[in-house]
């Protein structure tokens, strides 16, 4: 009887296989010299806008231009804010905005789910649509809808200029949610059916959570386009001063005169602070996990 030779941690760890090494990554000049380009070229606008909103007038004119402002002014942000009908254009374009959004995501969702679940005549052809309306440019509609509205008398109101953003922002929502609803199993919806959920109640427990990140997504973009829009609100929205938007605000800073520039450059960075916001707090959930909703509760 051969005597059993006791193993050790040594004598294990020499007879495993040898891990294969990991490869490094290579890290290429080039790439990141161009990222670094594009980045700046990308950012440079936006840090000169912002720079040039708190610098003085005398500095914003002269011939030799400062990269780091020397001197700083809140006057350009006073005069903006003073200037007539600021707050009335903010609301305006906040509640156009977020009630474009809205009707999208609630139109989309619906639509989303009989593309992605549903099995009906004219499916394909209703899909083709969808990206048609996508791919065209809106702008080349500006005289169609113009016509149309003033025949409906429905120039010079909000509700109208709520309606065409919804249109801009739902192709892209259908399309996007569509996505992310073929990306869900059904077995999750048919387990929940067995453990006695409704359809319904099985999607609003187990589906509409996996949908987050496509919501906050499509609601980012729904948010910027609408928020930015300016051909249609000046053209049809173009008589009551009361019923403009921020960016048709913007223009007031003209006149036969000049350009107030520090006025200008104040009012378009306190424009295009709430997008900014908006981003930042929504790409983090735009990249959370996918199965949040999957975990049965």
């Amino acid at each position: 009887m051969t005597p059993s030779v006791p193993t050790t941690s040594a004598s294990v760890q020499a007879s495993a296989p040898a891990a294969p090494p990991r490869r490094r990554r290579r890290r290429h000049p080039l790439r990141s010299t161009l990222a670094v380009v594009v980045f700046a070229f990308c950012v440079f606008p936006v840090y000169w806008m912002f720079s040039t909103a708190f610098k003085p007038s005398t500095d914003i004119q002269t011939d030799q231009p400062q990269l780091v402002p020397l001197s700083w002014t809140l006057d350009h942000f006073r005069t903006a804010i003073e200037s007539d009908g600021f707050w009335l254009f903010w609301r305006n374009s906040l509640l156009l905005t977020v009630g474009a959004v809205l009707l999208a995501l609630v139109v989309a969702l619906a639509a989303s789910f009989a593309v992605a679940r549903m099995r009906w005549r004219g499916r394909r052809a209703f899909l083709v649509l969808i990206f048609a309306a996508q791919m065209a440019p809106w702008e080349s509609l500006i005289i169609p809808i113009y016509i149309m509205y003033r025949d409906a008398d429905l120039l010079d109101r909000l509700p109208a200029l709520t309606l065409i953003y919804f249109m801009i922002t739902l192709p892209f929502t259908i399309v996007v949610l569509r996505n992310f609803l073929a990306t869900v199993p059904e077995e999750l919806e048919e387990a929940a059916q067995v453990d006695g959920c409704t359809r319904p109640a099985a999607f609003r427990r187990v589906v509409f959570p996996l949908l987050a990140p496509g919501l906050m997504a499509t609601s980012l973009f729904g948010f910027i386009t609408a928020w930015n829009e300016f051909a249609y609100a000046n053209f049809l929205i173009i008589k009551d001063q009361d019923s403009r938007t921020l960016p048709v605000w913007l223009t007031s800073f003209q006149n036969t005169f000049g350009t107030d520039w520090g006025a200008t450059m104040a009012a378009s960075s306190l424009f295009a602070l709430p997008a900014l916001l908006i981003f930042l707090l929504l790409q983090r959930q735009v990249t959370s996990g996918f199965a949040s909703g999957a975990v049965k509760a």
